[in-house]
């Protein structure tokens, strides 16, 4: 079985703790919430009301607010 180098792995919000210590599952549906605002919104993938966390895309997120500050 060979593995696609363009996959990425998309967690549910409420299993994010299972993968990641942080943020805490609270901090991470109030960037949900506000996710156009804060441009967490290219994290996001929706599946009718499901809500998942493309993992890449967060950490790439999460390197850009870096380079803000």
């Amino acid at each position: 079985m060979t593995e696609q180098s363009n996959s990425r792995r998309l967690i549910p919000v409420t299993k994010w703790n299972e993968y990641h210590p942080h943020p805490p599952i609270g901090g991470l549906r109030s960037l949900v919430f506000y996710a156009k605002q804060n441009g967490f919104d290219h994290c996001i993938r929706r599946i009718g009301r499901r809500v998942l966390i493309d993992e890449g895309a967060y950490f790439e997120w999460i390197e850009a607010q870096n380079k803000k500050s």
